[in-house]
């Protein structure tokens, strides 16, 4: 599997968002780039406790939006060697859920840009990112596990499994307080939205993400924490 190949692990995740959501007219395969870059696109944006395992880099520039995707190479090496294609398992599921979070921050920064002419501009604008992140990964998981069941469907267990690796194994021991904050809660909101989406039908799921993508994040908050506490 390489990540830069015609029909490779990347294109079939952006497609499948896209068909979710909506076309970036953008193949991101393009934005890839190195570690050296990355380290220089790191240096220039003054991020704080970047990861070093995967990153997406934004900016709107002179009207246009400006991006770069890093993977480390043990990541991509990780998939390489056993490729969620082909069986998603507790050797690969974590790795494949970090390659996932990019890719959707990528694509719906995208969308937000062709939208309303910005990205994450804002704390609020970067939790939204990462709570649809969240939410995304998890359903993506679920679509790649479905492909090795005969129906085509998952059992409880399994996507208690999945909510495990996505949601109850971070730490998120920043030092920084607004980023503990920022990981802490939306973990806990994605954690709790994967939930309220699981008790859905499938065709009711694919409406609810469709109506939650476009609410601000603090609508999508109280979305949640009202589909929380009905659930109670």
């Amino acid at each position: 599997m390489s990540v830069a190949s015609s029909r490779s692990l990347l294109w079939e995740v952006q497609s499948l968002l896209e068909r979710t959501y909506s076309p970036t007219g953008v193949n991101l395969e393009e934005f890839l780039v190195g570690r050296q870059r990355c380290r220089e696109l790191a240096v220039a944006s003054g991020a704080r406790e970047l990861s070093q395992t995967a990153c997406v880099f934004l900016r709107v520039t002179d009207g246009g939006l400006r991006m770069a995707v890093h993977y480390a190479p043990s990541l991509i090496e990780t998939l390489e060697r056993f490729d969620p294609r082909r069986q998603l398992s507790e050797r690969n599921v974590r790795p494949f859920a970090i390659f996932i979070e990019e890719i959707t921050h990528a694509v719906h920064a995208a969308l937000r840009f062709l939208e309303h002419g910005r990205v994450a501009d804002s704390e609020p604008a970067v939790r939204d990112l990462e709570l649809q992140s969240r939410v995304d990964c998890y359903l993506v998981l679920q679509l790649f596990l479905a492909r090795f069941r005969v129906p085509r469907r998952i059992e409880a267990a399994e996507r208690r499994w999945l909510r495990h690796h996505l949601f109850g194994r971070e730490s998120f021991d920043y030092d920084d307080a607004t980023l503990r904050d920022r990981y802490n809660e939306v973990n806990f909101l994605g954690r709790a939205y994967a939930q309220t989406l699981d008790a859905l039908t499938p065709s009711r799921r694919v409406e609810e993400i469709r109506r939650f993508r476009p609410l601000s994040y603090a609508e999508k908050r109280a979305r949640i924490l009202r589909w929380k506490s009905k659930a109670l």
